[in-house]
């Protein structure tokens, strides 16, 4: 996992700063934020402020600050956080003084508006034009940082959700990779049935995973109604999908989510066969010394309704965004253009042996590569993750429910309706 934080100081942290920096909005002149496009090009290379609350990621950023120096680019004074209040604290509080952050790490949908409305974020619709003209970024990508017509930020990295699976675990238990949901199941059963947990999930951070995986993959136009509020929480195929998960963790598909081992510790020692996560996983499992193809395996999840015709995929996409006003707002804007090139993006992968967002980039990790060239090309429709893709006030009741849904499996009609109470209440202000 990418933060050490319960759910509880995650939510909180989030919206506390949310509502400040909103709150405390015209700082100084706005910066980019209603400025020329952010096409940046003639600062000079300088040393920037950077922040982000992945604290863990510091070594790579290092190799990558090699890279961008060695292109006459300026380089990164990285500054991480392990725990995500005390990140939102910082955010908070810098943007209250002269002291603006040069580039920060935030996150996409609702919490990304409301800091474009505050005028915290330099624009970077100039460099999204260039890279899309170069090719450097896939269609749909730039869905995740429009805001009212322009683009703010620029996409740290792109993260698919997918099945990881004990390639050892299957082998014992005679099962093949599954390539729709039925077959999934019976995987499951026969894994219950031998006496191993199919599937890893959490009570926080991750608690909503196997909702956006059930209703998308059953009804992806209800999954996308819930995001403008023309579907409802109590709408039936939202309930539906609560449904099958109830009877999922009812018929032992589960692992405790209590248990507080970490999930790729669980994947390697078979206490769990399967695990549904972000790409960003396989640095966790190859840490552990896993080999991938041979230990461990990817499939995209199939979908659970055979009725819907595009094999859904769920994305999540962090932004590196630019301090509007900050001190050095051009040259962070010039580096925000060379992240998103072919250089850029291969230190990038080169580092941290992850996916890039840039098509003409390839990874080191074959198995990675093969599952996104999958998940991104026919017969795949995206999906924005559940998290970035809900407004904030309705995200921050429904986390605290799954997560009780998560941990007691009781009746899902109740959880329901409190998300639906706060959804109500969203929706009607705007």
């Amino acid at each position: 996992m990418r933060r050490t934080t319960t759910r509880t100081a995650l939510v909180a942290g989030a919206t506390a700063a949310i509502l400040l920096l909103a709150a405390c909005g015209g700082n100084d002149d706005g910066g980019g934020g209603d400025g020329d496009g952010g096409g940046g090009g003639d600062a000079e290379p300088t040393e920037l402020g950077f922040f982000t609350d992945k604290a863990a990621w510091e070594p790579q950023f290092d190799t990558v600050k090699e890279t961008s120096s060695a292109d006459g680019q300026s380089t990164l004074d990285f500054t991480g956080y392990s725990d995500a209040a005390a990140y939102d604290a910082f955010i908070k509080q810098a943007f209250r003084t002269n002291d603006k952050p040069d580039l920060f790490t935030w996150h996409t949908g609702g919490q990304l508006g409301e800091l474009v409305e505050a005028g915290l974020i330099a624009e970077t619709t100039d460099l999204w034009a260039d890279a899309a003209a170069n090719g450097d970024v896939p269609d749909g990508l730039i869905d995740n940082y429009t805001y009212d017509g322009k683009q703010y930020c620029v996409p740290l990295n792109v993260v698919y959700w997918v099945m990881y699976y004990n390639k050892q675990v299957y082998a014992d238990n005679g099962l093949e990779v599954p390539t729709t949901w039925d077959e999934l199941m019976a995987n499951a059963q026969t894994l219950v049935d031998n006496g191993v947990v199919p599937f890893h999930q959490m009570n926080f951070i991750f608690e909503f995973v196997w909702f956006q995986t059930l209703l998308a993959g059953s009804d992806p136009d209800a999954y996308v109604g819930l995001q403008d509020g023309s579907v409802k929480y109590t709408d039936q195929p939202v309930v539906d999908a609560m449904n099958l998960w109830h009877q999922m963790q009812t018929d032992g598909y589960f692992i405790d989510p209590g248990v507080t081992t970490d999930p790729q510790t669980l994947l390697q020692t078979g206490d769990v066969a399967m695990a549904n996560f972000g790409t960003f996983f396989s640095g966790q499992l190859n840490a552990l010394d896993m080999v991938p193809d041979e230990d461990y395996g990817i499939f995209a999840i199939p979908n659970v309704s055979p009725d819907v015709a595009d094999q859904q995929a769920i994305v999540e996409t962090g932004p590196l965004c630019v301090g509007a006003g900050s001190a050095n707002e051009a040259a962070a804007l010039d580096y925000s253009a060379w992240w998103m090139t072919v250089p850029g993006q291969q230190a990038w992968t080169d580092a941290f042996g992850d996916v890039s967002f840039n098509p003409g980039v390839e990874s080191p990790d074959a198995a990675l590569s093969a599952i996104v060239e999958q998940v991104t090309g026919d017969g795949f429709q995206i999906q924005k993750r559940w998290l970035e893709a809900t407004p904030v006030p309705i995200y921050t009741v429904a986390s605290e429910q799954f997560g009780a849904f998560v941990t007691n499996n009781d009746d899902p009609m109740p959880h329901l309706e409190a998300i639906q109470a706060a959804a109500d209440e969203y929706w009607a202000d705007q």
